[in-house]
């Protein structure tokens, strides 16, 4: 039987590797080994930051649910147990929505959660 050689499937594989590297800076594009390396790093950063964004939202939404809350007059603990308390289920990012464009929506809730504390 004859021997069939790996030449092809190892073309692909570079080629595959090499394609994801495009636009990086000198070797990390051009050489495979190095390519590699830095395709690896690259892809596990990229999921690392995918992660990071979510984290990254809900600060923002806190940040800003807690502007608007003060200036209601309550704190953002106080306000987001209000809120329990009165069986107001929202989520963050939707109150924050509301802080930034509904001022009067927002101040509502606020009066409600102040209630409910």
């Amino acid at each position: 039987m004859a021997r069939i050689k790996g030449g092809m499937n190892a073309k692909k594989k570079h080629n595959r590797v090499l394609k994801l590297a495009k636009g990086y800076r000198g070797a990390r594009s051009k050489q495979y080994r190095i390519a590699k390396q830095s395709v690896m790093r690259a892809l596990t950063s990229s999921y690392a930051g995918r992660k990071e964004k979510k984290r990254q939202f809900r600060q923002l939404w806190i940040a800003r649910i807690n502007a608007a809350a003060r200036l209601n007059g309550v704190s953002y603990s106080k306000f987001m147990f209000g809120l329990k308390n009165a069986g107001i289920e929202m989520n963050r990012k939707m109150l924050a929505e509301m802080a930034v464009n509904d001022a009067e929506g927002f101040a509502a809730l606020a009066e409600i959660a102040k209630k409910n504390a």
